[in-house]
């Protein structure tokens, strides 16, 4: 299940999307269009940042903006800094021990497919399609 944290996040690159022609995007004012906690925003960003998706500057005139294009960035970049693995199970997590069992799964190969399915969809499902300029 992606979480909240997920969700917002891609509803906080929408609108810095939604906005980026006018330089950068005080955190106060997508909160207020989002109906979202400032301080909780303030958690998400820093992840948004870390990943060099966007940057920031404080002060007057000061905020956040997008460092690519929005046809540029992918959801599955925003969940990957946000949520972490998406994978249904942990044997296919990123850094998990290999299974022992791996060989003789019965459910590997279908728990691999769906990985694969949900991976290249999100992947492929760029931000300039979810916003509306």
């Amino acid at each position: 299940m992606i979480s909240t944290k997920g969700r917002y996040a891609i509803r906080v690159m929408i609108d810095l999307a939604e906005h980026r022609g006018s330089g950068y995007t005080p955190l106060k004012d997508v909160a207020e269009r989002q109906s979202i906690s400032k301080k909780y925003l303030e958690i998400i960003v820093r992840d948004l940042v870390g990943g060099d998706l966007i940057s920031g500057i404080s002060g007057k005139g000061g905020g956040y903006r997008l460092n690519r294009d929005p046809e540029d960035i992918s959801v599955g970049e925003i969940l990957d800094l946000t949520e972490g693995s998406l994978s249904a199970v942990a044997c296919l997590s990123d850094g998990c021990e290999p299974c022992p069992r791996a060989a003789e799964c019965q459910t590997l190969p279908m728990w691999s497919e769906y990985d694969k399915l949900t991976h290249d969809f999100f992947n492929n499902k760029k931000l300039s399609e979810l916003t509306r300029n």
